[in-house]
């Protein structure tokens, strides 16, 4: 069997999760070894007594490699952390998904993506917003995420896909299950414009108590969050929380002051988040105004001596241009002008005004 069929039977198991998942991977070296080890082993590793229970039931219970057959039967893509495949934004979180679950394709231009949250009782204004946004990204090559609930999340999917653009649908259940029901022709055409994903495993069915943390995979895998509609409870709220936590931007859109659905949004702005005034404003600010040119750039990742010399210096905290300058003895013309070329590459990024930090590589693409 492939080696991701183990982490899909420790995935399965409850009570093991990332910060597990990786005691295991210490002390055994792969989860292949540690799927077959002795529960004494396990002990040793650090797991809880009652997880130890737990593996060793589902051990006992599951024929893996029917298990495993079925998924890759399903069409179902399995990517680990480990993973080349395994998207970059989201290596960045805190404590990311250790397996992601994916019907359709998650390329290297979803990199350029923007997440579209907000409430299931959304409004005309809010259905206005949410089109114009979405089709403004999908038209200039910008990949829409969200977590295809009812309202805002579904017109946002709809609307990308029917603008010839891709868009990601992070749910709170199995890839093989599209909820709500009443989406189920947009999830299938996303599968051909984009991909359905989940960290959970196929069979789990929608809970609850599943979609307020998935929101942490929605903020993550996009360059920011924009929150359409959000009454003072709203999961859309949760999904701005995630997305500041991760150092992600966060947009919100203004509401009058007396409607229920843009209270949270509202609130957001109070708070500190960027107020969402147009989608050329967005991509100005998220400087996403030449992504064709930053994708052409993408496939093209050899690094320069020069560049490589850059990045030492910015790879721990951002630096202005000036700094730079006097740590490399070269001029601000050189040095402004490799800048540019390594922000197209993806390599770098602008922190504020002047200054820029290094965006974390991808495996294989540039070494220090």
């Amino acid at each position: 069997m492939e080696s991701q069929a183990y982490w899909v039977a420790f995935n399965s198991v409850r009570g093991v999760g990332a910060v597990r998942l990786r005691l295991l991977l210490d002390y055994f070296g792969d989860l292949e070894t540690a799927w077959n080890a002795p529960g004494e082993g396990y002990k040793e590793a650090g797991i809880p007594g009652k997880v130890i229970e737990s593996i060793l039931h589902r051990r006992a219970t599951l024929n893996l490699e029917a298990y495993w057959e079925k998924i890759v039967n399903a069409g179902i893509q399995v990517v680990t952390e480990v993973d080349d495949a395994y998207p970059r934004r989201l290596r960045e979180i805190p404590k990311p998904p250790p397996v992601l679950y994916i019907r359709g394709t998650y390329t290297l231009e979803d990199e350029w993506a923007v997440s579209i949250v907000g409430t299931r009782r959304v409004t005309s204004y809010g259905k206005q917003v949410t089109r114009d946004l979405a089709s403004f990204l999908a038209r200039n090559g910008i990949t829409v995420i969200s977590g295809m609930a009812r309202g805002v999340d579904a017109i946002a999917h709809e609307t990308a896909i029917e603008a010839g653009g891709r868009s990601l649908a992070i749910l709170g259940c199995g890839v093989d299950t599209i909820y709500p029901p009443e989406n189920r022709q947009i999830g299938e055409r996303m599968i051909r414009q984009g991909a359905l994903i989940s960290d959970y495993a196929p069979g789990v069915p929608p809970d609850a108590k599943n979609f307020p943390p998935r929101n942490r995979i929605i903020s993550g895998l996009g360059l920011a969050t924009v929150v359409v509609e959000a009454g003072e409870r709203s999961g859309a709220l949760i999904t701005a929380s995630f997305a500041a936590e991760q150092g992600r931007e966060v947009f919100a859109v203004p509401g009058p002051i007396y409607a229920p659905q843009s209270r949270g949004t509202n609130g957001l702005i109070q708070q500190g988040a960027q107020p969402f005034l147009s989608p050329e404003e967005l991509l100005e600010l998220l400087n996403l105004e030449m992504v064709d040119e930053q994708k052409t750039a993408r496939n093209d990742l050899i690094a320069e001596p020069f560049e490589l010399e850059i990045l030492s210096f910015i790879r721990d905290e951002p630096l202005h241009v000036d700094e730079l300058c006097l740590l490399c003895e070269e001029p601000v013309e050189k040095v402004t002008s490799t800048l540019t070329i390594m922000e197209l590459k993806g390599m770098v990024r602008q922190a504020s005004e002047m200054k820029y930090q290094a965006v974390l590589e991808r495996k294989g693409h540039y070494r220090l």
